[in-house]
């Protein structure tokens, strides 16, 4: 029986059989930015819910700063990279 694949490379797979390959460098869903930017966002609404001096268009407004830093990164993070499947990686 093979050793246990660890769950990033396993989703990778699932997503390359739905949609084949694909040229991002890894799926966002699997980065740590990605879920610290959510983390943030969720934040910065909750601060504005509870919050008397951070209004509702500040707090939207910060999040569609942290939003188009994620974007940004993502995009440069992606630049001039080219993206190799599973099974390549594995050889």
């Amino acid at each position: 029986m093979a050793a246990r694949e660890e769950a990033g490379p396993r989703v990778e797979a699932v997503g390359e059989r739905a949609t084949g390959l694909h040229d991002e460098t890894k799926w966002s869903l699997l980065t740590t930015e990605f879920w610290a930017m959510v983390l943030v966002i969720v934040a910065i609404l909750i601060a504005a819910a509870v919050s008397d001096s951070l209004n509702d268009r500040h707090a939207w407004l910060l999040v569609a700063i942290v939003a188009t830093g994620y974007i940004v990164s993502r995009g440069l993070a992606k630049v001039g990279v080219g993206h190799r499947s599973m099974g390549q990686r594995r050889r």
